[in-house]
């Protein structure tokens, strides 16, 4: 009976111990992942970055966002780049309880903090620690949660922002074609073109077709004030480098009209008015020059780089003709 008695004991805790084996998982989904907040980006009309207690605040005002106090023209994309993460986060595993921050960029003096608002309604709220080793998740913590999950992609860069870098680098932008006059000032020197349009001699077949005539062909020409035609070339490549201009960087402290004396300006005329200062170095060791435009309030700062390329383009725009 004693030896019975201790069979059915062991079959109870062999019968016990399947059932433990059979319902443990190893592959550490016990947990249940938090609910993330549901959010609509176009909902959202605040967003608020904190990296080392230092906040950084976006505003919707229309259809436009701005960086406050001082409401800069914030970069379109990038705001959106940030409003798309926070649409789709999705947390795809629990990575540690044990609040052990640092190890994933998630304590104090690393851990960037978001939270978005509809108004005065937060929305969600969360850290961004580093990304995981695989660069396809990202460690992060929602508020009120201790612990660190995985987030699916990669996209610390997306918030480890400045305001300068945030700021919308735009500073001149136009349609090429509404461009009819340009006038360039470079020192002593003033050159200004227009726009026209010229008729082109097309060469008649032998066998000219009487009932279908060909209409009158034309090209665009760009000629300075005596007449004498411009190098189409080198316009259209001005026009092109201008119309979609961006700087390097803003200035810091200095206001447009501090800078004065401006090495060349460029005027553009069209369906509007479009103007273009550039200033020399204050160094000569600097690469970069400052400027100004009429499409942006702020001073900023163009690269060496494209201040050549506006430079040469300016400097020889005139058509050489072959010596007969």
């Amino acid at each position: 009976m004693k030896i019975k008695k201790e069979y059915i004991i062991l079959a109870v805790i062999i019968v016990a111990l399947l059932l433990y084996l059979s319902q443990r998982r190893t592959d550490r989904t016990l947990y249940h992942l938090p609910d993330v907040p549901e959010i609509s980006k176009s909902d959202i009309t605040k967003i608020e970055i904190n990296k080392n207690s230092i906040p950084i605040v976006l505003s919707k005002e229309g259809d436009r966002w701005t960086i406050e106090p001082k409401k800069y023209p914030a970069d379109t994309l990038k705001v959106k780049n940030m409003l798309d993460i926070m649409e789709k986060l999705t947390l795809t595993a629990l990575v540690s309880e044990s609040k052990s921050y640092n190890r994933y960029n998630l304590d104090d003096d690393n851990k960037i903090t978001v939270k978005a608002f509809d108004k005065d309604k937060l929305k969600i709220e969360f850290d961004i620690g580093k990304a995981a080793s695989s660069f396809r998740h990202t460690f992060v913590k929602i508020a009120n949660d201790e612990r660190v999950f995985h987030a699916r992609g990669s996209f610390r860069g997306k918030f480890d922002k400045t305001v300068d870098d945030l700021r919308d680098k735009t500073v001149l932008a136009f349609k090429l074609n509404e461009i009819d006059e340009i006038y360039i000032t470079n020192g002593n020197k003033e050159i200004s073109f227009s726009r026209t349009k010229s008729p082109v001699e097309v060469k008649e077949t032998k066998e000219a077709d009487t009932a279908n005539p060909k209409s009158q062909q034309t090209e665009i020409t760009w000629q300075n004030a005596s007449g004498k035609k411009g190098d189409n070339s080198k316009i259209n490549r001005l026009l092109t480098t201008l119309s979609d201009l961006s700087c390097e960087k803003y200035l810091s402290g200095q206001s447009k009209n501090e800078l004065i004396n401006p090495v060349i300006t460029l005027l553009l005329k069209g369906t509007k008015e479009y103007k273009l200062s550039i200033f020399a170095k204050p160094d000569k060791a600097d690469k970069n020059y400052p400027a100004i435009s009429s499409e942006n309030s702020y001073p900023f700062i163009l690269s060496g780089s494209q201040v050549k390329s506006i430079m040469e383009y300016s400097g020889e725009m005139l058509e050489k003709k072959n010596e007969s």
